[in-house]
C-alpha cells in the first residue's frame, strides 16, 4: 500500500498536484445482492481474506496510475461499506447511489466532477473481485486511441437458439464476447453520454451509452478471474480460482494467567462470573491472548507482547478482542485469509461447557468466520500443576491461515 504522501501526490485533490488527475477509479457497490442468497449484500461479504469490495479497492490503490478511488454505495449502506473496507476506507471517497446502476454511476461521475474531475475514469463492478494490474494496464493503453475500452473474454461454449425445451438453430460465436469491467472512458465523454441518455430506458452498461452518442469502444483482453459473483455457488468457484497459488500456514499460541481477587473471568471474549479473576495488564483473557499469538505466528508477525507491550498504559484493562481483531486485520492486509482456529482452555474452574456456545459466537464475530471454522475445547490437568491446584488458567491455540506466495 502506498504511503500517504504518495497517495496525495497521485490524487491531485488538495494535495501536491494542481493538474487534473489522469486516472480515477469509480466502483459501483450499491446493490442488494438478492440472487446470491447470502445474509448481506455480496459486495460486503467476506471473500478470500477480505470483503468482496476490498479486493477491487486494493487493486486500484496499488496501481501506480490510479489517482483516487470513489465508491458508490446505497445511502443506507454507508456504515456497512466502511466496515467492509476497514482501514482502506481512509483512502476512498464514498458517494450515495441511486435507484439503478445507471443512476449510481451518474451520481459517482457528478461527485468526481465536483471534486475537480479527471482525464479518464475506470468504472468497475464491486462484484468482480479478481481485478489485476495487467487488465488496468491494457485499458489505459487502449484509451490513447479510443474514447472507451472494455475487457472481454471469448465465448467458449457452443450457442444455440431454442424454444419450448427443443433445440433450435446454432448461433455462431465468432464475433461474440463476454463483457467484463472495469469499463474505462475519457471522463468528459462518458459524462456527456450519461447526460444524453434517455432515462426512460436502462442501459446494459456504460459502454453502450458512449456508443449511443458515436463513441468507439476498444476491446481488450479480459481475465477469467474477473467473472462476476452473482449466485452463491460463484463464491466457492471464484475463491478457488483466486487462491490457487496460496499456501497454508499454521501458527501456535500459548498463554498463562494466574488468579487474583475478583469476581469475573474473561475467556474467548465471554465474561464468566467467578470467585476470582485473572491477573493481567489487559482484561487477561488468556484464551484470546493465545489466539492472538497463533494468528500472528501464522504470518510470522511477532507476538502479542511486541504489538501490545504491558508497559504501555493504553492497554491497561483493554478488552482482548482488540488484539485478536488487530491480528485478523494484519492477515487481511497481507491478502491472507483465516481458514480455521482451534482454542483449548486448560483449567479446573470455571466450567467452560456452559459458555462454549457463547464463546463460539464471540470468536466468529471477532474473526468474521462461520461457526464451523471455530473450535473451542476445554481440558484439565487431572489436578496436577498450577492449573490443577486452581491457581490460574492456561490456554493454547492453533490457527490455520492461507496467504499468497511471496
Amino acid at each position: 500500500m502506498p504511503k500517504e504522501a504518495d497517495r496525495q501526490a497521485k490524487r491531485g485533490y488538495g494535495g501536491f498536484m494542481t493538474s487534473v488527475p489522469p486516472h480515477v477509479a469509480l466502483i459501483v457497490a450499491a446493490g442488494s445482492g438478492q440472487r446470491s442468497g447470502l445474509d448481506r449484500p455480496k459486495q460486503f461479504q467476506p471473500f478470500a481474506g477480505r470483503s468482496v469490495l476490498a479486493h477491487s479497492v486494493t487493486a486500484f490503490l496499488a496501481h501506480p496510475a490510479i489517482s483516487a478511488v470513489w465508491i458508490v454505495t446505497g445511502a443506507d449502506q454507508m456504515a456497512d461499506c466502511r466496515v467492509a473496507l476497514g482501514a482502506l476506507a481512509a483512502d476512498c471517497q464514498l458517494v450515495a447511489g441511486g435507484a439503478s446502476r445507471r443512476e449510481s454511476v451518474a451520481h459517482g461521475l457528478a461527485a468526481i466532477a465536483a471534486a475537480g474531475g479527471c482525464q479518464h475514469v475506470h468504472i468497475h463492478d464491486a462484484a468482480r473481485p479478481g481485478l489485476s494490474a495487467p487488465v488496468i494496464d491494457r485499458l489505459i493503453a487502449a484509451l490513447a486511441d479510443h474514447g472507451g475500452a472494455i475487457p472481454v473474454m471469448p465465448v467458449a461454449d457452443s450457442l444455440s437458439t431454442g424454444m419450448d425445451g427443443v433445440l433450435g438453430a446454432a448461433v455462431s460465436r465468432d464475433a461474440l464476447w463476454r463483457v467484463q469491467t472495469p469499463q474505462s472512458f475519457r471522463f468528459a465523454d462518458i459524462c456527456h453520454a450519461h447526460r444524453a441518455w434517455d432515462v426512460a430506458q436502462e442501459a446494459t452498461d456504460d459502454a453502450r451509452m458512449l456508443q449511443a452518442i458515436g463513441g468507439t469502444i476498444a476491446l481488450v483482453e479480459g481475465d477469467a478471474r474477473l467473472d462476476k459473483l452473482t449466485y452463491n455457488a460463484d463464491f466457492d468457484r471464484m475463491e478457488a480460482l483466486l487462491t490457487a497459488d496460496w499456501i497454508s500456514r499454521t501458527g501456535m499460541g500459548f498463554d498463562v494467567h494466574k488468579f487474583e481477587q475478583g469476581d469475573t473471568v474473561h475467556l474467548c471474549g465471554v465474561s464468566i462470573p467467578h470467585s476470582h479473576r485473572l491477573a493481567g495488564h489487559s482484561d487477561a483473557d488468556v484464551a484470546l491472548h493465545a489466539l492472538t499469538d497463533a494468528l500472528l505466528g501464522a504470518i510470522a508477525d511477532g507476538d502479542i507482547g511486541q504489538h501490545f507491550p504491558p508497559s504501555d498504559p493504553q492497554w491497561k484493562g483493554a478488552a482482548s478482542h482488540r488484539f485478536v481483531e488487530f491480528a485478523r486485520d494484519r492477515i487481511a492486509a497481507r491478502g491472507g485469509m483465516i481458514d480455521h482456529v482451534d482454542v483449548t482452555i486448560i483449567c479446573e474452574v470455571p466450567k467452560v461447557g456452559p459458555h462454549r456456545e457463547a464463546m463460539h459466537a464471540a470468536l466468529a464475530a471477532m474473526l468474521r468466520l462461520d461457526l464451523d471454522s471455530i473450535s473451542v475445547k476445554a481440558t484439565t490437568t487431572e489436578q496436577l500443576g498450577f492449573t490443577g491446584r486452581r491457581e490460574g488458567i492456561a490456554a493454547q491455540a492453533v490457527a490455520t491461515v492461507r496467504t499468497r506466495r511471496r
